[in-house]
């Protein structure tokens, strides 16, 4: 059987360091399991491996679409098992590496994705009272209609909840109830990455403040510059948004970092709604105390055992 390593967790916490680490020393290729780094010309922002870090380990599902074109659960699983068939038929080992939990565990669980085609009048609809301020009684009502799939949704994630609510509206029938499991052909272990949380706060706040240093400010300019807007989906993400108002005169630089900061601690919290500690598929690591020698040496001690 085909074997899969996903390494997950909270963002910041040094998933992409650690899988290049493994990637290394266990002949591996990665596979990103981050909704953000599909995106074409988005690099800063979504801390998206470096050339030099691509040229060192090959990598899969980044850079696939630009930031004005639709891209959807069912592409992203499809192309994740391509990826991961191609990587095992040339005796590779496939690492899975990210933290949106929808992306990571649609591959882990085999997830049954809806194939109901979009509705873009009702898209469009929603989209604009979601713009009027109507995004909360959008989510109310996706609680109201499907409350498992509203439970799964962060309230703060508009093109989610909207999706939700097409599917509703067009197939009869709850998201939730759709989405259906089939065990993957491949065999799986799964390790995460965790850390106290002041200690996660303190690194997400020390990376946003090197991204602006990097240059995150003009990379967004760059977006606006090439005609990507404001409201698409790709410019809602976090930082961008936030640089996106400095750069139209709504907010000083100062408070867009803030911001930023404040966002991203929130994504957090939410990231552990879909990587649970006690949830016994994943072995956890805590990077205060497990140093990366340590988790180098335990995955290659499991992967010689195996082999």
């Amino acid at each position: 059987m085909n074997r899969l390593l996903a390494v997950v967790g909270p963002t910041g916490v040094g998933k992409s360091r650690l899988a290049l680490r493994l990637a290394q020393a266990l002949d591996g290729e990665i596979v990103s399991a981050d909704s953000r780094q599909v995106y074409r010309y988005m690099d800063i922002g979504t801390a998206k491996p470096t050339p030099q870090e691509q040229a060192l380990v090959p990598h899969h599902l980044i850079d696939i679409v630009n930031p004005d074109e639709d891209f959807s659960l069912a592409q992203y699983q499809q192309l994740a098992y391509k990826a991961i068939a191609d990587i095992s038929e040339r005796q590779k080992l496939a690492l899975l590496v990210g933290g949106s939990g929808l992306y990571v565990w649609s591959v882990l669980d085999g997830m049954s994705i809806p194939t109901v085609a979009p509705d873009p009048e009702f898209r469009r609809s929603l989209e604009e009272k979601a713009a009027g301020g109507g995004k909360d009684e959008l989510y109310q009502e996706l609680a109201r209609l499907d409350p498992v799939a509203a439970q799964r949704i962060d309230p703060r994630n508009v093109r989610r909840t909207i999706r939700a609510l097409e599917v509703h509206r067009n197939a009869e029938a709850p998201i939730s109830r759709l989405q259906g499991k089939a065990a993957p052909s491949f065999q799986t272990l799964i390790i995460g990455l965790t850390a106290e949380r002041q200690e996660l706060y303190r690194l997400i706040d020390l990376r946003v403040d090197e991204m602006i240093k990097r240059g995150l400010v003009d990379e967004v300019k760059q977006l606006l510059d090439r005609g990507y807007e404001a409201s698409l989906p790709a410019m809602s993400g976090i930082g961008y948004k936030q640089i996106t108002m400095f750069l139209k005169g709504e907010l000083p630089l100062a408070d867009a970092v803030q911001q930023t900061k404040f966002e991203t601690h929130r994504l957090v919290r939410h990231q552990y709604s879909w990587f649970r500690l006690k949830d016994d598929r994943i072995g956890w690591f805590d990077i205060q105390r497990d140093k990366e020698a340590k988790i180098l040496n335990r995955l290659n001690k499991t992967y010689q055992e195996q082999a």
